[in-house]
């Protein structure tokens, strides 16, 4: 600490990257504290964030918990009380017993000194003005001029959260404000606000990365192109995007899954992803999904997110950690369905979920963080579970295992052959449908040793058999197999889930050993 940009990468003071692999944890609702209090210690919160692999927390705060001096100096036992939530005081006492005579802004300190302690860094998210859930159109607090969205105070609040945590190592990142939508949203005049927080932020602690969201509930970053903000300080700017299945209504679930991710994939790079072929990193900083699986908009759209992270390299922040909330939408102890933990913050909601979140929370490129004598090699992703391709020998079949631990491919762009990195003629074969991939020879004059990326989503390996039948790769209890190739177009019944594959780039010097 403190981080760095160069080019599209986050790095420390040696130049060498740092991913942001971060969770979100919000303290933005009514009850204004880090949630969960009323179920975990702090400390063992903090410690099953870092267990779970994450580096990193964007920890949320409104504008009134910054400038509202009464609301500030409040306990938070006073408050909860005055809210009526009797059940998390009793909770809070249990497990966090300190924290009801700390004032409220005492507690967001406190929470932000127990990650430090635990080694997460932080990044502080002006999520909303007047303290609630977040977000819609209509609720006064979409963009400046609105309701409840006061531009100078929302200044004032930026300087002091800037000045209060200056000397706190582990905060490296200040998001300047969440999802700004609604009827009022206009580029002139987010460009003069979101230009006057930067340099509001940056004057009063110019160690921290300063993070700039869109418009469209941070869905459009569009109107940069060619046309980039005007700061008077360099290598501190960070732009932030979201994405959620919802982000494009029911979608994902009403359209052919392949048309909808390619289509998706080309609008994210239109939207967002362009910055970092300009030379600015692009923070994922909200993502996520109904992790009870039964909502297949969300299930769809994972599939291919999941993918497109891997594919950029892309920091993140998955949306969320906490399994519960103190009070949401007028309903206490209400379940976050998107959540980490459980409603009883004890254990991992969704095992096989966490796989596919632990599948990106390493780097696979970026400065300082690899030999310059790699050569650049490949890695065959499986989005629908987080695994990548491995040659098992000692089985004679390629399986799927962990990413850390991926055999490392060449991918012929040319030739469509997928060489296995070290060798001068073993590649991946097709065999019969149904029947394993296998490693083969002669793999330059073989139909069955080509693979070709097809369908809009590009995500499927096709092949053809030697009696011209066009198979895809395909998964079948963890082994590779290949199969008849699945719903590449106007199906939207049809999941290809199974069958899509990610051909990644990577640096990782691990994966050679």
């Amino acid at each position: 600490m403190p981080l760095y940009t160069n080019s599209r990468w986050i790095v420390n003071e040696k130049g060498k990257r740092v991913k942001l692999a971060c969770v979100n944890w919000p303290s933005h609702l009514e009850t204004l504290v880090a949630e969960g209090l009323n179920k975990s210690p702090v400390d063992e919160i903090s410690k099953k964030i870092v267990a779970t692999g994450f580096n990193c927390v964007r920890f949320t705060w409104p504008v009134a918990l910054a400038t509202n001096e009464s609301l500030q100096s409040t306990t938070v036992e006073k408050w909860f009380n005055g809210l009526g939530l009797d059940q998390s005081i009793s909770g809070i006492k249990i497990h966090n017993a300190g924290f009801l005579s700390l004032t409220l802004i005492q507690a967001y300190q406190a929470v932000v000194s127990n990650l430090g302690d635990n080694n997460v860094m932080v990044i502080l998210d002006n999520h909303i003005s007047k303290p609630g859930w977040c977000c819609a159109k209509d609720d006064g607090n979409g963009f400046f001029g609105d309701e409840f969205f006061d531009p100078e105070l929302w200044l004032e609040g930026l300087a002091k959260m800037a000045t209060l945590f200056k000397n706190t190592k582990n905060v490296v990142g200040m998001s300047l404000r969440n999802e700004l939508r609604g009827n009022n949203q206009n580029v002139s005049v987010w460009r003069r606000y979101m230009q006057e927080g930067a340099e509001t932020v940056h004057s009063a602690n110019p160690k921290v990365l300063v993070i700039l969201s869109g418009i469209s509930f941070d869905n459009d970053l569009g109107f940069l192109r060619g046309n980039p903000v005007n700061l008077t300080f360099t290598n501190k700017l960070v732009f932030e995007v979201h994405r959620y299945g919802v982000s494009i209504g029911s979608g994902w679930q009403n359209g052919n899954p392949n048309d909808v991710c390619g289509n998706f994939m080309k609008t994210l790079m239109s939207n967002a992803g362009f910055l970092m072929e300009e030379g600015y990193p692009l923070f994922l900083s909200e993502f996520g999904g109904d992790q009870r699986g039964t909502n297949v908009n969300d299930n769809r759209f994972l599939n291919c997110m999941f993918g497109v992270i891997a594919d950029w390299d892309l920091d993140w922040a998955l949306w969320t950690f906490q399994g519960s909330y103190y009070w949401r939408q007028e309903e206490p102890d209400k379940e976050e369905m998107y959540g980490v933990l459980d409603k009883n913050w004890n254990e991992v909601r969704n095992k096989s979920y966490m796989v596919r979140v632990n599948s990106i929370q390493f780097p696979h490129q970026g400065p300082g963080l690899f030999d310059d004598e790699v050569v650049p090699y490949n890695i065959i992703y499986h989005p629908l579970t987080g695994y990548c391709i491995q040659n098992n020998s000692s089985l004679d079949q390629l399986s799927l295992g962990l990413c850390e631990e991926s055999t490392a491919w060449i991918y012929n762009t040319s030739e469509k052959t997928i060489m296995m990195s070290g060798t001068v003629d073993s590649c991946l074969k097709a065999a019969e449908i149904g029947k394993p991939v296998k490693l083969g020879s002669d793999c330059n004059n073989s139909t069955t040793s080509k693979w070709k990326m097809i369908s809009d989503s590009k995500l499927h390996l096709s092949s053809n058999l030697t009696n011209g039948d066009t198979v895809c790769m395909d998964i079948d209890n963890g082994v590779v197999i290949t199969s008849p190739c699945n719903c590449l177009k106007e199906d939207a019944e049809c999941d290809p889930g199974s069958q899509w594959f990610k051909i990644i780039e990577s640096r990782r010097k691990t994966m050679l050993e």
